[in-house]
C-alpha cells in the first residue's frame, strides 16, 4: 500500500553571520579556529529564537570549500556538539564550493519538503586565511591532459577575465562603476544600521594584539573612487580588466540559518523570514563559470512558473562585477537597477566562499521586511568549476499588491 504526502512550504527562520574578515597574518581572524567563527553563528541564530528548543532540530548541514583542518571532521556535527546542542541532533558536511552554504540550504530544506524533516540549522564557514582554497586538492592530470577542463577553469580569477573576453561590452569601466555603487551603498546601509542588525560579535585574539571584539566587517573601503579603481593592477593577466577592486577579496567568516516546515512555524511560534519557492543548479563552461547563475535563475524560474518580471529583489553574489553584469545584462536588468543588492555586496563586504549563499539569504530577507509590495526575490551566484545556483523565495510579508503597480 503507497502511502501519499503533501510537499510542505519551507520557510527560513532566520540567519546570521558573522562579520567577515581579510585573510591573512593581519586579518582579525588571523588567529582564530574556523570552527569557532561557526559556532558563534550557530549558537546566535539559536539565541535569537528562544521558541525553538534545539531538541527539535532534525539535522545540521554545514558547508566548507576547503574541508581540512579546521574545516572538516564532519563539521554539521562537530560544529552542533561544540555549540551544545543535543547529542541526539546529527550532522554532516556539504561542498560546492561558493555555493556551499546554499546548497546545505537547499538540500535540508528538499527534506523538510518530503517530511523527512522539521527543523534543520544550516551554515557555512571559510577561513581563507588558514585553508586557500585548494589547499591539499589533487586534482586528476587527466582534466588537464585530455582537455576535459580548460586550465584557467582552475583559477577563478582567470575565468573573469574569460567572461570580459565572451562579453566585450562589459567593459572594465562598467565593472569598476559597478564596483563603486557596491562599495558605497554598503556604506549607507551600514550608517542606518541595517547590515549590524545580522552580525554575530565574535571575540578574537592574537599573540600580538591580545583580545578584541570583532563587530564589523572589515573588507569594505567606503573611500574607494573611481579613479583609484581605474590605476589598480591586473593581477590575473597583462592589461585585463580584473582587478582586487572590482573581484571580492579572500575572506573569513560563518553564516548559520534556521529553516522550519511552515505548519511547524506556525507551531513554534516562530518568525517567517522567507518562504522557499523553487531552486534550480546548472553546468556551465568551467572557463567562464561566472556565467552560472543566467541557466540556474531560468531553471529556477521555469519550475516556479514565474518568469524575471516577477522578481522584484536580486542578492546576486559579487564574486567578480563581471559575473553580475553578465547576469544583468541577460535578463535585460540596468546595471544600476535598485532591486538589486540594494545593501550592496561581496565587492564590499567580502567572500568567504562557502559560507555567503546564507549571507545573501539574510540580505535578501531583511530587503523583503522593507518592501512588502514585492512578493518575489532571488539569491543567486556563480560556483566554481562552471556552476551556478539560484533561489527563489516568497516575501511572507507581501500586501498582496501588484509588484508592479507598487
Amino acid at each position: 500500500m503507497s502511502t501519499q504526502r503533501a510537499v510542505r512550504d519551507v520557510v527560513l527562520v532566520d540567519a546570521v553571520r558573522t562579520p567577515f574578515g581579510k585573510a591573512g597574518a593581519t586579518g582579525i581572524y588571523a588567529e582564530t579556529r574556523a570552527d569557532d567563527l561557526l559556532v558563534a553563528a550557530m549558537r546566535e541564530v539559536m539565541r535569537r529564537n528562544p521558541n525553538l528548543p534545539a531538541g527539535r532540530i532534525d539535522d545540521v548541514a554545514v558547508a566548507a570549500t576547503t574541508q581540512i583542518g579546521d574545516q572538516g571532521l564532519t563539521l554539521g556535527r562537530t560544529a552542533g556538539i561544540l555549540a551544545g546542542f543535543p547529542r541526539s541532533v546529527p550532522g554532516q558536511s556539504v561542498d560546492r564550493m561558493c555555493a556551499g552554504a546554499l546548497t546545505a540550504v537547499t538540500n535540508l530544506a528538499s527534506g523538510i519538503g518530503v517530511g523527512a524533516y522539521d527543523v534543520v540549522v544550516a551554515g557555512g564557514v571559510e577561513h581563507m586565511g588558514r585553508h586557500p582554497m585548494g589547499e591539499g586538492m589533487d586534482p586528476n592530470p587527466r582534466l588537464i591532459a585530455e582537455k576535459l577542463v580548460d586550465p584557467e577553469a582552475l583559477f577563478m580569477g582567470k575565468t573573469a577575465e574569460n567572461l570580459h573576453d565572451r562579453f566585450p561590452h562589459l567593459t572594465k569601466a562598467r565593472a569598476d562603476e559597478y564596483s563603486l555603487r557596491s562599495q558605497e551603498k554598503t556604506a549607507k546601509a551600514y550608517a542606518e544600521g541595517t547590515i549590524q542588525l545580522d552580525l554575530v560579535p565574535v571575540a578574537t585574539r592574537t599573540a600580538a594584539a591580545g583580545w578584541g571584539l570583532a563587530t564589523v566587517d572589515e573588507p569594505p573601503r567606503p573611500a574607494t573612487t573611481l579613479e583609484g579603481l581605474a590605476a589598480l593592477k591586473t593581477p590575473f593577466r597583462p592589461h585585463g580588466r580584473v582587478t582586487a577592486g572590482n573581484a571580492a577579496g579572500l575572506n573569513d567568516g560563518a553564516t548559520a540559518a534556521i529553516l522550519v516546515a511552515e505548519d511547524v512555524a506556525d507551531e513554534l511560534g516562530l518568525t517567517k523570514k522567507a518562504r522557499l519557492v523553487s531552486f534550480a543548479f546548472a553546468g556551465v563552461e568551467p572557463e567562464v563559470m561566472g556565467v552560472g547563475p543566467v541557466p540556474a535563475t531560468e531553471k529556477a524560474l521555469a519550475k516556479a512558473g514565474l518568469t524575471i518580471e516577477d522578481i522584484g529583489l536580486f542578492e546576486v553574489n559579487e564574486a567578480f562585477a563581471v559575473q553580475v553584469l553578465a547576469f544583468l545584462d541577460h535578463f535585460g536588468i540596468a546595471d544600476d537597477d535598485p532591486r538589486v543588492n540594494p545593501y550592496g555586496g561581496a565587492i564590499a563586504v567580502g567572500h568567504p566562499l562557502a559560507s555567503s549563499g546564507i549571507r545573501l539569504m539574510a540580505y535578501l530577507a531583511r530587503s523583503f521586511e522593507a518592501h512588502p509590495e514585492v512578493r518575489y526575490g532571488l539569491t543567486t551566484m556563480c560556483i566554481g568549476l562552471g556552476m551556478g545556483g539560484t533561489v527563489i523565495w516568497e516575501n511572507p510579508a507581501w500586501t498582496g499588491t501588484n509588484d508592479k503597480d507598487a
